[in-house]
């Protein structure tokens, strides 16, 4: 079976430069290599993650009329995203991310919002049937928060199932939450929305207690190379990664949220859905780039294939 997801975030183009480490506050620190653009964005990745993964995937959002737009459509087009939805903002331009890897593979990301902070509630109801006909809606924060609301609300409305991604971090109001079915928090989003840390599984626990009186059905910590931590009703369960060896890790919470959002869509049960959405991340981990280091199919099931 294949899913249908719908996306509605940010498109963006994203400078990468890597360097031995990252620079220390007010410290210049020499490049290693040339910049590098790749077309990022955390709605696009995720949806470029769910649509390599087999999902039919459309994309809601904007970019500008500026160098950047084409190589960012094209590129969810070449993996059979529909873009009909995206537009061209005449006044702004297309989002960008300025990124800089060290060695270890971790990562420092500056946004610059462009058109993504141009995103309406019009654009949002011109999207309606296509949400209307999904079986999961994708969001994430890189966009203004009523076009969001707008979003999650239609798809309460008719019956699609809403995973929200609450990234970049910050508190959201009770009329957001009320409608997310499926949430994915990083540690650092999960600390934000509990106020409280989340560093351990002591944490998590005390976390999970927390985000459980939100309401959210759902709630799955990302946790980085120690897997994720999944709060469902009264129960916390851990679910661990898969070991690779790490070039770059933008885009692997995007390669997670994909993942699962894809899988959830085709009809699998929740376990699945994180067994395939912690290989996607893994994947992301292992070549540079957002969404030209998510994985395929191909690649997923090999890893699949390949492990005990």
């Amino acid at each position: 079976m294949t899913g249908r997801v719908v996306v509605v975030g940010s498109l963006n183009m994203d400078l990468v430069m890597r360097a031995k480490r990252l620079p220390a506050p007010g410290e210049t620190v020499l490049g290693a290599g040339d910049l590098q653009r790749f077309p990022g964005g955390k709605g696009a990745n995720q949806a470029f993650a769910a649509a390599s993964l087999g999902a039919r995937v459309h994309m809601v959002g904007r970019v500008g009329n500026d160098e950047f737009a084409d190589p960012v459509i094209a590129s969810l087009a070449e993996v059979g995203v529909d873009t009909s939805r995206v537009i061209r903002d005449e006044r702004a331009a297309t989002g960008l991310g300025l990124i800089v890897v060290d060695e270890r593979g971790q990562n420092a990301i500056v946004v610059a919002s462009g058109a993504n902070a141009t995103v309406t509630v019009d654009d949002v109801t011109a999207a309606q049937a296509a949400i209307a006909d999904s079986e999961i809606l994708l969001l994430q924060l890189e966009i203004p928060l009523p076009a969001v609301l707008a979003a999650a609300k239609l798809a309460r409305l008719h019956g699609v199932t809403t995973v929200l991604n609450p990234a970049p971090a910050q508190p959201l109001p009770a009329e957001l939450l009320a409608c997310i079915d499926v949430l994915i928090p990083n540690e650092n989003e999960a600390s934000v929305l509990s106020d409280v840390g989340a560093d351990s599984d002591m944490d998590i626990a005390r976390v999970a207690e927390r985000l459980r009186a939100t309401g959210v059905a759902t709630i799955i910590v990302t946790r980085g190379s120690r897997g994720c931590s999944r709060i469902e009703r009264d129960a916390l369960t851990h679910h661990p990664t898969f070991a690779v060896q790490a070039v770059d890790t933008t885009a692997a919470g995007d390669a997670f949220v994909g993942g699962f959002a894809a899988t959830l869509a085709a009809g699998a049960p929740i376990d699945t859905a994180l067994v395939q959405a912690n290989a996607a991340g893994a994947l992301a981990c292992t070549r540079l780039g957002a969404q030209s280091s998510l994985p395929d199919r191909v690649a997923l099931d090999r890893l699949l294939d390949s492990s005990p």
